[in-house]
């Protein structure tokens, strides 16, 4: 039996729905966050931020620490800062 899912979470504070769309189109564009990684997306809301969950198995935890790398890359050539980053012990 596989164990649950992990994931490592960021909150995009102060993302607009535009740059949140030009981030998910590089992201599904790049072929690291390809399976058996998941990328999970929560667009931003009022009074929320975006959040981009990318979501493994613990034997995926190389894969989604490199993905993490791309996804700042990603995420810097839109100018976005993250706030908060939540990368689960392992």
């Amino acid at each position: 039996m596989t164990e649950p899912r992990q994931g490592i979470v960021f909150t995009l504070d102060g993302v607009d729905d535009l740059t949140f769309t030009r981030i998910l189109r590089d992201l599904m564009s790049d072929g690291i966050f390809r399976k058996p990684l998941q990328v999970q997306a929560q667009e931003p809301r009022p009074g929320q931020p975006a959040r981009l969950t990318l979501a493994f198995h613990p034997e995926g935890r190389t894969q989604a620490v490199q993905a993490t790398q791309q996804l700042k890359t990603i995420l810097l050539r839109y100018g976005v800062q993250v706030d908060t980053v939540h990368v689960p012990p392992g």
